[in-house]
């Protein structure tokens, strides 16, 4: 199951330059997407993401920032701090740690990229 990031969880990236704890610290991995509602690439992966099992280990985190009062500032976010002006943008984390990143992925690949978190 995927997690929508919150407001709050997003303002608190913005502000320090990365998500904190309550993101990053919930599972041993940990995938956060950052996309667009429009992009056709995440509505593939949604389709692949949506039908994951829960698993104990790892957590999804997805958001949406099109559809937020805080688009812009997000957007600046993304492209200036984290470095990435293409959607679908992931993140994975390792034990609360980036250990990877990248843009679309297929199923296979975003799983193996989980597992070992880069």
């Amino acid at each position: 199951m995927m997690i929508r990031l919150t407001e709050a969880q997003c303002r608190h990236a913005m502000s320090r330059g990365e998500f904190g704890p309550d993101v990053v610290g919930t599972a041993a991995t940990v995938a956060v997407v950052l996309t667009q509602a429009w992009c056709p690439q995440w509505q593939w992966m949604r389709s692949y993401l949506d039908s994951l099992p829960d698993c104990p280990d790892s957590r999804i985190y997805y958001l949406e920032y099109d559809r937020e009062p805080f688009y812009e500032e997000f957007l600046e976010f993304k492209e200036d701090t984290l470095g990435n002006r293409e959607i679908p943008y992931v993140r994975y984390y390792r034990e609360g740690r980036i250990a990877g990143d990248g843009n679309y992925i297929a199923k296979d690949g975003f799983l193996k990229r989980l597992g070992s978190a880069g």
